[in-house]
């Protein structure tokens, strides 16, 4: 399983701050997905329940995008995450998923819990690759693209959202 990311690819992504349809707010609950982002892949994935993937692809196109989670409770820990959005065309899939990868580890699953996302930007189109390392390669890119565009003070800022905190 490679470590290395795209050197071809930008690090950086997206204006200075977020400009429309961004932010884009998303609930819903951890569902069981196709099982393959923890153990096919080493990228755990926290997939989105049916409503709120309903939500997702009446606005967006497939592809992978950088914001904001926080998962459990509000006022828990916000994390940075990247997702894929879409068909997953090296595997095949015949239903369209929404995946999580929050950019964090967790010592288990957390099916069932709910999940807010905060969508702050595009990072790329879904596509096919000729390999299961080159998709590795590209999501690990991913990664380091969300965590260096989520590092601008506009979008540092939406970590703090009120859509995470619960207002007592």
């Amino acid at each position: 399983m490679t470590l290395e990311i795209n050197p071809d690819r930008p690090l950086l992504v997206g204006p200075e701050s977020p400009e429309s349809p961004y932010p884009f707010l998303v609930t819903g609950t951890v569902v069981s997905g196709f099982g393959r982002g923890s153990k096919e892949l080493g990228i755990p994935t926290a997939n989105l329940s049916e409503d709120a993937l309903q939500a997702m692809t009446s606005e967006f196109t497939s592809g992978v995008y950088y914001g904001w989670t926080q998962i459990g409770a509000k006022n828990s820990e916000v994390y940075p995450m990247v997702m894929s959005l879409g068909w997953n065309p090296y595997y095949k899939n015949e239903k369209r998923s929404g995946e999580v990868h929050i950019i964090h580890e967790f010592p288990e699953d957390f099916y069932g819990v709910d999940i807010r996302v905060i969508v702050l930007g595009y990072i790329r189109p879904e596509q096919n690759y000729p390999s299961l390392d080159a998709l590795i390669r590209d999501i690990r890119t991913d990664v380091e693209v969300a965590k260096k565009s989520l590092q601008r003070p506009a979008y540092l800022k939406l970590k703090q959202d009120s859509f995470f905190i619960d207002k007592q």
